[in-house]
């Protein structure tokens, strides 16, 4: 009786260790033919999509994290000056500011380039799958339309993900925009003049 349980039980553990397998691998393939679906193009696209969104998400941490104790550092240095109205001192505040301005937008132009460039990925992946259809075409004619899918799957596929992942980018930026904007006002607020 035990040898029968125990039989079972590691032909429930092997069936459930199949299954996680299995649920892992699923997703894999997807993706795998997803990108095969979508040519070489596509794999420019996933590389400037990780490197467009590793340098968000460290926009964001910045604005998160490092940011308020860069302000509350700048506040330090400002408000140890003994006299705060005199033009040198004004030149102070503008570099202090400047510099956190400096800080904040210091990783948005490459943002912005990768959020160009993605889009202009796709419509070379566009151009290259519409190549791949007009040579089925001059090979075959219109008699293969398995080819000819393959090819406007190649052409439409980069298209979308370039757009997908531009739009996404410039949701970001534009936030971040308005962000610098908002807190140099704020820090140009908050180092009064007065002394």
């Amino acid at each position: 009786m035990s040898n029968r349980r125990a039989c079972w039980r590691s032909v429930w553990r092997l069936r459930v260790l199949e299954a996680a397998i299995e649920g892992v691998l699923t997703p894999l393939r997807s993706i795998q033919e997803f990108m095969a679906a979508g040519g070489f193009v596509l794999w420019w696209i996933f590389v400037a999509a990780v490197l467009l969104w590793t340098l968000i998400l460290e926009r964001y941490w910045f604005f998160r994290r490092v940011l308020p104790q860069r302000r509350q550092a700048v506040k330090q240095q400002w408000m140890a000056r003994v006299e705060r109205r005199s033009w040198t001192a004004r030149r102070v505040r503008e570099a202090l500011i400047s510099q956190v301005d400096a800080s904040m937008n210091v990783t948005l132009p490459v943002i912005q380039v990768l959020i160009s460039l993605c889009p202009l990925f796709g419509l070379l992946g566009t151009v290259t799958g519409m190549i791949e259809v007009f040579d089925v075409m001059a090979l075959k004619g219109t008699s293969d339309a398995r080819a000819m899918a393959a090819g406007v799957s190649r052409a439409t596929i980069p298209t979308m993900a370039g757009m997908v992942i531009g739009l996404s980018g410039l949701l970001s930026i534009n936030r971040f925009r308005k962000r610098v904007k908002v807190e140099t006002e704020r820090l140009g607020d908050e180092l009064a003049y007065t002394g």
